[in-house]
């Protein structure tokens, strides 16, 4: 699978998550795996306008990459701006957000909304594409209604524009993440476009991902919510490309896992707001486990690194014994 002139290693995606797709979650995905992982939505505003917290989310480490930075916006010259300095920043890959279903994205005009504005897209990608020489991609959902018709006329003007990937999350704006994605949308994008297509969309399971490349074609297979405290299911969907069985990670694993993305994002964010995070995010790793509410409770009020390798520790006896 390339992307313009990136190769990857297999046709695993990480999606970019809001709030959840930063560095040390990034490192997880790679690390198991994951072939191409994406940064979380990055705003053309913040990047142009030197906002500390927005440059802080391009940030990058050599061990992740091939790394894809998202951006969204609405003006054509701020988006080449802020693609520029995404470029420069050393990311691999560009992608360009017109699926966020997100209400105020929407109100600013970006993300789905600009799935109605086809002139306002085909003049962003114009512009960024006269910018930027890495590989330039973009994110597109159905659009406003079950159609397609707005997701078949922005995959066009895509490839018209020199974008060398679509990725297709094959809901509509309404739906949000609820209902199911239609994947024959993915495929009739997939039929029609002389570019690598991405599909998005109901990765539950590992057997989701080689089902849905199955069905529609798709060149890769993006996935989202389904890695959240599961890194593994990367390495589970290669697993079953090899054909070989699933296998899961013991709780061994699963506490060196805990642990590892609680240190590095210490190293990230600094002691206080790595904690502060941690309270909700290490309890992503317990899912399914016993005694598992009583854990996610005791991190709740953690505010050291310290306390919460504490509390890892007691819980994995916990559930050991």
């Amino acid at each position: 699978m390339k992307i313009g002139s990136i190769v990857l290693d297999n046709i695993t995606v990480l999606a970019p998550l809001a709030g959840i797709t930063n560095l040390p979650f990034r490192l997880l995905a790679k690390e198991a795996g994951c072939a191409l992982v994406c940064s979380e939505m990055v705003s053309s505003n913040g990047l142009v306008h030197k906002s500390v917290k927005t440059h802080e989310l391009i940030g990058s480490r050599h061990e992740e990459k091939p790394l894809s930075v998202q951006i969204f916006g609405s003006d054509s010259s701020i988006m080449a701006e802020s693609a520029a300095i995404v470029e420069s920043s050393g990311a691999d890959i560009l992608d360009i957000n017109i699926g966020c279903a997100v209400k105020k994205i929407l109100k600013t005009g970006s993300g789905a909304a600009l799935m109605k504005e086809p002139q306002k897209v085909e003049a962003i990608l114009q512009a960024v594409r006269k910018t930027v020489k890495i590989p330039l991609t973009i994110k597109i959902r159905t659009g406003w209604d079950r159609s397609g018709a707005q997701a078949f006329n922005i995959a066009e003007i895509a490839q018209a524009c020199g974008v060398d990937a679509i990725t297709v999350h094959p809901r509509t704006v309404a739906q949000g993440f609820r209902g199911k994605a239609d994947w024959s949308l993915i495929a009739a994008i997939k039929n029609t476009a002389s570019i690598p297509v991405i599909g998005n969309g109901d990765i539950v399971i590992p057997k989701d991902a080689l089902r849905m490349q199955t069905e529609t074609g798709c060149d890769a297979v993006m996935i989202g919510r389904a890695a959240i405290g599961n890194p593994w299911i990367f390495s589970q969907v290669l697993e079953l490309i090899r054909g070989n069985k699933v296998t899961f990670p013991d709780l061994s694993q699963r506490f060196a896992v805990m642990t590892k993305y609680l240190k590095s994002s210490v190293r990230c964010f600094g002691e206080q707001r790595a904690i502060r995070m941690m309270r909700s995010h290490l309890g992503w790793f317990v899912k399914g486990l016993s005694f598992s509410s009583r854990f996610r409770e005791s991190i709740k009020q953690i505010s050291t690194e310290k306390e919460a390798l504490s509390r890892i520790e007691e819980y994995r006896k916990l559930t050991s014994s």
